[in-house]
Parts: structure tokens; sequence; C-alpha cells
């Protein structure tokens, strides 16, 4: 449990500065809204919500939204941006594992590229079934495996030190036959689709420049590596590069994810 505890402080510490790929990330949140089939009057519940930009979007249509992050950074971030917006929504602090609010209360629980890095991904289900008001929808946004940000972290995974004893890896939730089998029976209309997330950039290098310097995960381990391991650091950063140049087109990286949708029984 101390193993746990320690990772998700660095999860904390990786994560506070995501505030820069929210241009990024928010051009995904109006899919998964959409996906997601949230009204205005809702009451919905982005879990790991980031800054904001999935939770916003839908208070945007007349939801009654609350957005719940482990980063204490994001959370003020988020509060930034409603108050720039001019939208009102609560902000709390917290962890998927252990959600601080009730029962049943939400009519939609969200997630975009967040939930997916719980480390007890059984935990994670539980609680955002249990927030879930019957005959609510559950649905979130992940990486596949197969394809590009999957294979990036499986990339950056050959270099890291291995994750505590019982974290399972992010990307996982991006294939169906694990998200069916995790959902289970609590659940009933499981569909997927695949949607694409596109992030304007000169070349491959460029991008590997900027997620160096500004993706957490990718900043920590390479700062890491240069310090034990100059060749590693070296290596891994051509890796980058290389698997980059096979989703790079147009001054663009192709980012393809999978969207979720199920309805709690």
């Amino acid at each position: 449990m101390d193993q746990l505890v320690q990772f998700k402080e660095q999860q904390k510490a990786a994560w506070s500065n995501f505030s820069v790929l929210e241009s990024v990330t928010g051009t995904a949140a109006p899919r998964l809204v959409k996906f997601a089939g949230i009204t205005a009057g809702a009451q919905v519940l982005d879990v790991a919500c980031g800054t904001g930009v999935v939770a916003l979007t839908a208070a945007r249509l007349g939801a009654k939204v609350t957005g719940l992050d482990l980063t204490p950074a994001l959370i003020a971030h988020a509060k930034e941006n409603a108050a720039l917006m001019k939208i009102e929504a609560t902000w709390q602090e917290g962890d998927v594992e252990a959600l601080p609010v009730a029962d049943a209360k939400f009519d939609f629980v969200v997630s975009q590229f967040g939930h997916m890095f719980a480390p007890r991904p059984e935990l994670a289900v539980k609680e955002m079934l249990r927030a879930l008001k019957p005959g609510g929808t559950i649905a979130f946004a992940t990486w596949p495996p197969e394809l590009f940000t999957g294979r990036t972290f499986a990339l950056m995974g050959k270099y890291a030190p291995p994750p505590p004893a019982g974290v399972s890896p992010p990307v996982q939730w991006g294939d169906p036959n694990v998200v069916r089998e995790r959902l289970g029976a609590a659940v009933k209309d499981i569909t997927f689709t695949r949607d694409v997330m596109l992030f304007q950039t000169l070349s491959p290098q460029h991008y590997r420049i900027f997620m160096e310097q500004n993706f957490g995960p990718a900043k920590k381990l390479l700062e890491a590596l240069e310090g034990a391991d100059q060749a590693k650091a070296t290596t891994l950063r051509r890796e980058l590069e290389e698997l980059t140049a096979q989703y790079f087109e147009n001054n663009m990286v192709r980012q393809d994810f999978l969207l979720t949708r199920a309805v709690k029984i």
C-alpha cells in the first residue's frame, strides 16, 4: 500500500503541468460529450478531469457538472478556466479509486484519458458505477494499445522502472475485450466507436521535443535517464521520433482513441 501511495504522489507530480496540452485534448472533449449523450440539466461527474475540458464543454450545454482530479494544480487551472468562461461548475480534488461523492448521484460519469491511469481498474470501475444512478450512462475515451499513443506508452515503459505490484497498464483500457470484462454484468448496451485527435506540429522531431518538455511522464522519464544512462536517453529519443513518423502527415500527428459508452443496470 505504501508503494501505491508513493505511485500516486508521483502521478500528481508528473501530470501537474498538463495544462499546456489542454488545447489539444479540448478538441476531443466535444466528441466524448456528444457520444455520451449529455444534455442540459443532467448531473455530470468528470473523473480525472484535468483542466476541465470535458466538464466545461458539458456545462456549456447546460449540464450541472462536477470535475474531480487527483492533481491539485489541474483543479486550480480548471477553476481558472471556469471563471474565464463564466461557467458554474464544482471542482474537487479526489481519487477515482475512492470518489468523494454520494452513491447514485450522477446521470453521467465520464472520463477522457484520465481514469485509465488509476492503478487498480477494479476499484475505478466500482467507484464510477457507484456514483452513477441506475439507468445512467458511463462513458470514457481511452488509448488503444496497438495505435500511436498506446505504443508510445509501451515504448516508454521499456525504459522506465517497473510499476508497483498490482498496477495495471493504462492502455489495457483501450482494448474493447478488456473493457467488457471490467464493466461486466453491472451495465448493458455497451457501445464502442473510434475517433481521432490531431496534434499540429512541424515534424516528428518537433513533436518529440514538445512532449519531452511538456508531457509529464515523458519529461520525468527522460530526466531520470539523462542522469543515469545518457545512451539510453538518446536511444529513447530516436525511437520516439521513429514511432511518431509512422503517424505523421500534413504537419499533424494522428492520435486515434477509443470511445466507450454503457448504461448502468
